[in-house]
């Protein structure tokens, strides 16, 4: 999802792509949480699954397992892992939803006069 935003970013004019660009950025958080709470190499996981998502491999993950392998990505292509989608759904929402209220609020706070 996360180079899919970043694609998307690119064919928005303005300043806008910026902060389409630092969304898609944003939720590289959640692998890159994964590796390093396993005990991978961070950039190695994140090259390596950006890599597989790019050349389609739309199911790659990080492998948990390779924890301590020598010469490990951390990716496996295959993921046999099931999650309800109206989980994430909703964890994506809120979390968008929260992102929007506090730019609200700092709009409103830069918009007083002193």
């Amino acid at each position: 999802l996360s180079l899919k935003i970043k694609a998307f970013a690119d064919t928005c004019p303005g300043l806008d792509q910026y902060a389409i660009r630092a969304f898609g950025k944003a939720l590289a958080v959640v692998p890159r949480t994964l590796a390093e709470n396993a005990g991978l190499d961070q950039g190695v996981v994140l090259a390596a699954l950006g890599a597989a998502h790019a050349s389609g491999k739309i199911r790659a993950g990080v492998d948990i397992d390779q924890m301590g392998v020598t010469g490990s990505t951390g990716v496996c292509d295959e993921t046999d892992v099931l999650d309800l989608y109206t989980t994430k759904a909703s964890a994506l929402k809120l979390a968008i939803d929260s992102s929007l209220t506090v730019l609200r609020v700092d709009q409103i706070i830069m918009s007083k006069k002193a």
